[in-house]
């Protein structure tokens, strides 16, 4: 299983403006109201705290690597090395330099039309870390912040998240 993690403050940014390109999906008339919804447990698809909560139990399971999207970003090469030896790939130098263009952002945001047909808009926004700066106030922040505090800090996730690197302003 390969358990594939975000800092909570991104992965909030980047659902909010899903779900407001999603029409399944509840659509929030201001960031406020979206921030409120995921502070409170009322996601289609649960609180992200508890997720992680739950996959914490699991993470030094021998069948479970764990990596996060801002590993993958700051050393896209390692992290691919990384996930290769933990599902018995072995690639020769061209194969992972293959896989690592494939595989950034920016090309599967340029291939998303062909991969993904119109959906690919929605899944392919901007790819990058730290984008919560652009919409979380202060107030948001400190509760985000006591919110990681006290459910996620001290577990191997939480750890893993590099939460003071990522997610202080």
């Amino acid at each position: 299983i390969l358990l594939l993690l975000r800092n909570p403050k991104d992965i909030a940014t980047s659902f909010y403006h899903f779900s407001n390109c999603m029409s399944p999906l509840p659509s929030y008339e201001t960031w406020d109201d979206f921030f409120i919804a995921f502070m409170t447990k009322k996601m289609p698809w649960g609180c992200y705290f508890e997720y992680l909560s739950k996959w914490n139990k699991y993470a030094d399971d021998e069948n479970v690597m764990t990596i996060t999207y801002e590993e993958l970003k700051e050393n896209p090469v390692l992290g691919v090395k990384n996930i290769a030896a933990f599902l018995g790939v072995s690639l020769t130098e061209k194969e992972l330099q293959s896989v690592v263009e494939r595989s950034s952002f920016q090309s599967m945001k340029k291939n998303s039309q062909k991969t993904h047909g119109s959906f690919g808009n929605v899944l392919f926004r901007k790819g990058g870390v730290s984008d919560w700066k652009n919409l979380f106030s202060e107030d948001q922040n400190e509760k985000m912040d006591k919110a990681f505090e006290e459910r996620i800090e001290g577990t191997k996730l939480g750890t893993k998240l590099k939460y003071e690197a990522y997610c202080k302003a």
